[in-house]
């Protein structure tokens, strides 16, 4: 099999036992790998369980193009979200995704739970389930670190920090200390096992079908593809952090847990102020052509030494404006402070920006705070409670438990500005000013998430196609949005490495796969294969008690206009909610009335091995 290794590990830690298979080559051709095949797997295991039961699986996924010389190799982690209960696919770049197949393997599969603090050692075939006694509580950095220290530094690793230990159910998975698979939690899905970390090592190489072809490909073509795209100079001059300008522009920056769409110390906090004031050097992922990243030094200030590959977009957006915060380096130092404590930078923001409203409309008092004055902007007091959370301490305790049931505990009307669908905090894109990103939000398959449709503004695409402040056409462009990262996602290379979507489309990607797995897949083929896998996991999702009615936004999103900016005074509302579920559900072939993927459906995407109870809806 061209572009895979063939092989599959399954590692049961209760049993302390591996298992190797080869990879089922009829599931590769149809879900590709990563989400597609990973998704798969999960149906191979009971679907009720909790998701901190030990026999609840943690698939870590590669596809294809993983480590295939193909620009931003990354692999996914699958599982049962804590934060949500629902699908959970995060995905992460860096080095240990590569790694992951020349170890000899496309997917690792991890069950069951460790007797004590444990870390897993992989070199090629041989496996090990090691103490990890020493390294318990450190900190992401610091075990990384120790881990390179004691086994050498061809080893690639995987870590989760204090709140993964302590099962914060966002907290996050990362390696070479500043990639992280950031939400839904599977940093606290590796905890519950009693896993602080994964180091691997492999020597094997990868076969692709057309490997000349590939070459030019790559050195020739995708160059001059990215250059000549929408987003291509900016994203390697600036990184993500290019989009705070543009967002707050279009009035969909979130700002003060979502009170607005515009923050007045932008020029701050954007990526001028970035690039001028704290980025050292470009950086760039494994065999990745676009170096997105930025290493970051804080050069003055009371943070100043801070050292930080980044901040990000989201991490600006969702730990700076929406929390009050004017200063980059103060979103650096949190940055870090949450990287190291393991924690999604973006919920952790969240949560953050939530107590502070809450604060601030006197609904929780200063004791029930911990004596904190948590308003707005005030960063001192932000640390200390990323703190606090991260360990489960006093109001971190609460706040934890992610912003949908921190507002169920607190109560007192709070849901009403309790940011999340799904119980997925949303990403920092207030989708008042871009009524399609409500309705991406709405029906993404793990919840608030912008990865698998960004519809805010789409270059090469006219106004006339879809509606900004109304419904007509969003359906069709946030489907198609989907679809493409249905294959991406499962391919498995970086969507940032691919910003010039529209430009490449579907069909340049299907030349890709075809040159390396050699299967000669026809665009319609791939088509096909997205609505296969993104029907699949809403029918995961359905079995979850996902329906029609969980596709929904917060009411203030829902409900109150933005006070500023080109969409002051549009309000999205029910109608128009209803209206683009409608279309998007006609378009999936889902049940409108229910949401859920009807059985003609199921059988023309050849899933009928589902099947869901005979009340769930009125198709079956």
């Amino acid at each position: 099999m061209f572009g895979y290794m063939g092989k599959t590990l399954t590692i049961d830690l209760t049993k302390n036992e591996f298992k190797t298979e080869p990879l089922n080559p009829e599931r590769a051709k149809k879900y590709l790998g990563g989400r597609g095949l990973g998704a798969r797997m999960l149906f191979d295991h009971d679907l009720n369980l909790d998701p901190f039961d030990e026999r609840n699986p943690v698939i870590l996924a590669t596809g294809p193009l993983t480590g295939a010389l193909f620009t931003g190799s990354k692999f996914v982690i699958i599982t049962k979200s804590p934060l949500t209960g629902i699908f959970n696919d995060s995905y992460c770049g860096g080095n240990f995704a590569a790694e992951i197949k020349f170890a000899g393997y496309d997917v690792l599969t991890v069950v069951g739970k460790a007797e004590k603090p444990s870390y897993i050692y992989i070199y090629n075939e041989k496996i090990e389930i090691r103490d990890a006694s020493h390294i318990w509580g450190m900190n992401s950095d610091d075990t990384e670190l120790a881990l390179l220290d004691e086994l050498g530094e061809k080893f690639r690793v995987i870590t989760i920090g204090p709140a993964g230990e302590n099962l914060v159910p966002y907290a996050c998975v990362s390696t070479d200390f500043y990639h992280q698979a950031g939400r839904a939690g599977a940093g606290a899905s590796l905890g519950a096992k009693n896993i602080k970390a994964i180091a691997i090592k492999g020597t094997q190489g990868i076969k692709v079908a057309e490997p000349e072809k590939l070459f030019s490909y790559v050195v020739n073509d995708l160059p001059e593809m990215f250059r000549n795209s929408f987003f291509g100079e900016n994203r390697i001059r600036y990184g993500t952090s290019y989009t705070t300008t543009s967002s707050n522009a279009l009035g969909i920056i979130p700002t003060r847990n979502f009170q607005s769409g515009t923050f007045e110390e932008i020029d701050n906090i954007n990526a001028f102020a970035m690039k001028e004031r704290i980025v050292e050097r470009d950086k760039a992922c494994y065999g990745c052509q676009v170096p997105c990243a930025k290493y970051s030094i804080v050069k003055k200030g009371k943070y100043e030494g801070t050292k930080v590959v980044g901040p990000e977009y989201e991490t600006i957006g969702l730990l700076g404006s929406n929390c009050g915060v004017g200063e980059i380096e103060t979103i650096a130092k949190s940055n870090l402070l949450c990287d190291q404590l393991g924690l999604d930078t973006m919920s952790a923001g969240s949560a953050v920006a939530f107590a502070m409203e809450c604060f601030e409309r006197g609904i929780l008092s200063k004791e029930e705070v911990d004596g904190l004055d948590l308003r707005f902007g005030n960063d001192d007091v932000q640390m200390e409670l990323l703190r606090k959370i991260a360990f489960r301490e006093g109001i971190g305790a609460i706040l934890a438990q992610g912003v949908k049931k921190a507002s169920e505990i607190i109560g007192r009307g709070t849901e009403k500005f309790a940011i999340h669908s799904k119980g997925l905090e949303l990403a920092a894109y207030d989708p008042r000013g871009a009524f399609a990103m409500g309705l991406a939000y709405a029906t993404a398959s793990r919840g608030g998430c912008h990865r698998r449709a960004k519809p805010t503004e789409v270059p090469g695409l006219s106004k006339n196609y879809y509606d900004n402040y109304g419904w007509k056409g969003n359906a069709a462009l946030v489907e198609r949005l989907q679809d493409f990262r249905e294959v991406v996602h499962s391919a498995l290379i970086c969507d940032a490495a691919l910003r010039f979507g529209f430009e490449m489309k579907l069909k340049g990607l299907t030349e890709v796969i075809n040159l390396v797995t050699g299967m000669n897949y026809t665009y319609e083929d791939l088509e096909k294969m997205s609505d296969r896998i993104a029907t699949l996991i809403r029918a995961y999702n359905v079995k979850q008690g996902v329906t029609r009615k969980e596709d929904t936004l917060p009411p203030r999103i829902l409900n109150e206009p933005l006070p500023a900016g080109p969409g002051k005074d549009k309000v999205i509302g029910q109608e128009i909610l209803d209206k683009m579920l409608n279309e998007y559900y006609e378009i999936r072939g889902w049940d409108k009335d229910s949401g859920i993927p009807t059985g003609d459906t199921l059988e023309k995407l050849g899933l009928d091995f589902i099947e869901f109870e005979s009340d769930l809806s009125k198709s079956f």
